[in-house]
């Protein structure tokens, strides 16, 4: 499978070292602002219930996950994300995505994927210089105290 993905990788997961921080770590690197970061969440949603909606028994099974936009339990609150909503998001679709989904795929069709989300990522950095991009403060995103 693949490693290219900002939530694909699960060590650590099952440990208490949310995915989330790399999401969010992946969206500073690329310098994606609020706006871009949706339009990159937006487009493994579009994906994922396009996938889901073809797949019968996930259509049974799983297509409900989707009668909101965006999914996921951090869809509807900000809880103490303190401007890494998007992150969270991601977390919750990618978790279903690289849990559910990848499993289904063959090589082919993974490939197909990395290229289309390097696409992707090309398409959202040529739009970083005009986006407003605030880097990070020295006091990190993800406090619970």
């Amino acid at each position: 499978m693949s490693g290219h993905f900002p939530f694909s990788g699960t060590r650590g997961t099952r440990y208490g070292l949310a995915p989330r921080m790399a999401i969010s770590a992946f969206f500073e690197k690329y310098q994606f602002n609020y706006v871009l970061q949706e339009e990159y969440y937006k487009w493994w949603y579009e994906w994922a219930k396009a996938f889901v909606e073809q797949d019968a028994d996930l259509k049974a099974t799983m297509i409900h996950q989707f009668n909101h936009y965006p999914m996921g339990q951090h869809s509807e609150h900000s809880f103490h994300l303190n401007h890494r909503y998007w992150a969270s998001c991601m977390d919750d679709l990618g978790a279903f995505i690289r849990n559910t989904l990848f499993p289904k795929l063959d090589d082919k069709s993974m490939h197909k994927l990395e290229a289309d989300h390097d696409k992707l990522i090309k398409k959202l950095k040529s739009r970083v210089k005009d986006s407003g991009f605030e880097p990070a403060p020295d006091v990190g995103h993800f406090r619970h105290v």
